[in-house]
């Protein structure tokens, strides 16, 4: 998944690389003058906090630290938390709705307007037909097994990844040959059979890690929702499991409405649905989650992309599978040398990891612990081209954020022989051009008198032979005069003889080409974007009290789920009126802000909303001007009423940097009152 990567019901997932011989530390600051993360990660040890700054933390503690501060936000919650909840469902609260809906619209912003794509909504609910044709319904599982004696559910793969982790993290005896070993395991897990895996299992005696109890062998669990269509329940259907096929089947129309011109885009954000096994890690695996993505339709022929100049000097992590097998780290590589080198199949997919790498960091993704990572050969599906993912860097390790697939024809080729339309574009010739063609011409006649209600059925089968199966199907014919033919919509063979079937190849005059686009398919797992934003802009400071840390999201302003608070310093009805003008002023500007006239110190009010992650804050503390504070730097100035508003739409747009308006307005000292921090 991409996320859950789409594809899944054919590729592998990434192969884990060898666990890290113990937790690293994480330094909690400001991301804006402390050193990168990245950098105190591969360090394996924190550097020296600096003056002023907080103490490193571990993984664990890091991760609890930002999961209870959302929580008690309401970022988001469990579902249905008062009847115990449900694994893998969450809700989003008003802070984390506002979050998700920023995220969203720059998506729609950045990708959608700025390409020029053309936008569907297709139901969640999708018919077993369609999902037929695109593999999920036969190949959408995963291994699972089951506690014996309580019917509890497992992973297979999750299971024995565990405990090779943590015999290579916390085991001191380990020989060198035992970690050789457990390390192996890791490389290749994705490729292990069920059997294999059921073997490895007993090996090493893992039980369910609940009870202790033996487990089942691993068999395939269908991933999918299952659901009927209609009372009847005749009509089977599922929730779908991503948002694509929505897109595919909807090729011809789009075309059509493009003006039967390529390249050209289609993207869809919505609902997918996952029923995993056993779902952890929060928001990284959940059953129901959203997807934002893009089917780009290319000629096959030309994967040029006039817009790769805007990216091809773009320089970040990429992680080649070359690189991968030899065991070597992400490397910086300039975006245009891994196109002209072969390193990435072709422009128009390096245009799009382009995109995607500007889409993470301007939401505020740390650059340094974002890479791009390629299919290694075992989890390339046999018609893909090339696929990269966007690995994004947590408490959780890297995790696949989005996919970025080139998928060839598969797509529209599988739904064109299951629905018996053609899903194609064409080439429109300046001259006619002569070519050879292969030309199949079944005699109804024939095949009616043979195969009666069949004959349909046959006839379409003959018609859809490729070219290699048509001239095997004539020489054979002219050989032995009847040929054993495999009719799939039949389940079986039938005999062909001679006369039932003309098949040449012929010289013809063409004005134009026909073909099956290729497909470039970015996808974004939304969720999962979100929760590694969380744990980048995450970080504590010292509050006034011994020992005492403060929580503040560090957002920048185009995610930030509030934009500004307004606060009168004290409960004085003049200050009351000026706050209200000021929210009247910036509910005009369409800026979001929520107005606090609660008697709480200005302090708490500070803490509070430094939690929420609100850029600025405006404190009525005069009838004339009033005090703007950044909750970064925690600078304030001095700003009139009646500009107060336009100076915070500066900084919310990008006008404006903070250090921009601390050049053009007269600096503030706040007082003893305004620095009380909340306890």
């Amino acid at each position: 998944m991409l996320l859950l990567r789409r594809v899944c019901f054919l590729l592998p997932s990434p192969s884990p690389r060898a666990p890290l011989a113990k937790p690293l530390p994480l330094l909690l600051r400001p991301p804006r003058t402390l050193p990168s993360a990245a950098r105190a990660l591969a360090s394996m040890a924190a550097p020296a906090a600096p003056a002023g700054g907080t103490a490193a933390m571990s993984r664990d503690a890091f991760r609890a630290a930002v999961t209870n501060t959302l929580e008690r936000r309401l970022f988001f919650v469990p579902s249905f938390k008062i009847y115990g909840g449900v694994a893998g469902l969450y809700d989003y609260g008003p802070p984390g709705c506002a979050v998700k809906a920023n995220v969203l619209a720059f998506w729609r912003q950045h990708f959608v307007l700025e390409e020029g794509m053309l936008e569907v909504d297709c139901p969640c609910v999708t018919p077993e037909v369609v999902l037929k044709a695109s593999g999920h319904v036969d190949k959408f599982t995963d291994l699972m097994v089951k506690d014996e004696k309580t019917g509890n559910c497992y992973r297979a793969d999750h299971l024995l990844k565990d405990f090779c982790k943590d015999k290579l993290e916390k085991d001191q005896t380990l020989s060198p040959e035992q970690a050789e070993e457990y390390n192996k395991i890791l490389a290749i897990l994705d490729d292990l059979s069920a059997e294999q895996l059921g073997a490895k299992i007993k090996e090493y005696g893992i039980v369910a890690p609940d009870t202790k109890n033996p487990l089942s062998d691993p068999y395939p669990f269908n991933l999918m929702f299952q659901t009927s269509i209609g009372p009847s329940g005749l009509s089977p259907g599922y929730m779908r499991p991503e948002t694509a096929q929505g897109i595919f089947v909807n090729f011809k129309d789009l075309y059509y409405y493009n003006g039967n011109k390529l390249p050209f885009a289609a993207a869809q954000i919505g609902q997918a649905f996952r029923n995993e096994i056993s779902p952890r890690q929060g928001l990284l695996r959940v059953r129901e989650f959203t997807l934002a993505e893009i089917e780009h339709f290319v000629d096959p022929e030309d994967k040029s992309h006039p817009k790769f100049g805007d990216v091809s000097d773009l320089e970040f992590l990429m992680f080649p599978r070359e690189d991968q097998m030899a065991g070597r780290s992400a490397t910086r590589l300039k975006l245009g040398n891994a196109v002209s080198e072969g390193t990435v199949n072709n422009e128009t997919l390096g245009y799009f990891i382009g995109r995607v790498y500007l889409f993470l960091t301007q939401l505020g993704i740390d650059k340094d612990r974002l890479r791009f990572r390629q299919h290694l050969p075992n989890e390339m599906a046999h018609y893909a081209a090339d696929c990269w993912d966007a690995e994004i860097e947590c408490s959780y390790g890297w995790i696949e954020c989005v996919g970025i697939a080139d998928r060839s024809a598969y797509d529209l080729r599988a739904h064109s022989d299951k629905s018996g339309e053609k899903l194609e574009a064409h080439e429109k010739f300046a001259e006619p051009r002569e070519v050879e063609k292969l030309v199949i011409t079944p005699s109804k006649k024939e095949l009616g008198l043979a195969f009666k209600g069949n004959q349909r059925m046959v006839l379409e089968a003959l018609e859809a032979m490729g070219e290699t199966e048509a001239l095997d199907m004539k020489a054979t014919l002219e050989s032995k005069g009847e040929v054993e033919f495999k009719v799939c919509t039949l389940g079986k063979d039938v005999t062909i003889k001679k006369s039932m079937v003309s098949i040449n190849i012929e010289k013809k005059k063409e004005h134009q080409r026909k073909f099956t686009p290729s497909v470039i398919e970015p996808s974004f797992g939304i969720g999962r974007i979100i929760y590694c934003l969380f744990e980048h802009c995450f970080y504590q400071r010292p509050g006034k009290a011994e020992d005492e840390q403060l929580n503040v999201f560090g957002f920048p302003p185009l995610v930030a789920p509030i934009k500004c608070t307004v606060f009168p310093l004290v409960k004085l009805e003049k200050f009351e009126v000026v706050a209200k003008k000021i929210s009247k002023a910036l509910t005009a500007a369409g800026i979001s802000h929520i107005i606090d006239m609660t008697g709480n110190t200005i302090g708490k009010r500070y803490a509070r909303t430094d939690e929420l992650g609100v850029p600025l804050a405006i404190t009525v503390d005069n009838t004339t001007s009033v005090t703007v504070r950044d909750r970064d730097s925690k600078d304030q100035i001095r700003v009139e009423v009646d500009e107060v508003a336009s100076v915070v739409k500066e900084v919310m747009d990008g006008q404006s940097t903070w250090a921009d308006i601390m050049w053009r307005y007269p600096t503030h000292t706040a007082s003893a009152a305004e620095d009380e921090a909340e306890p």
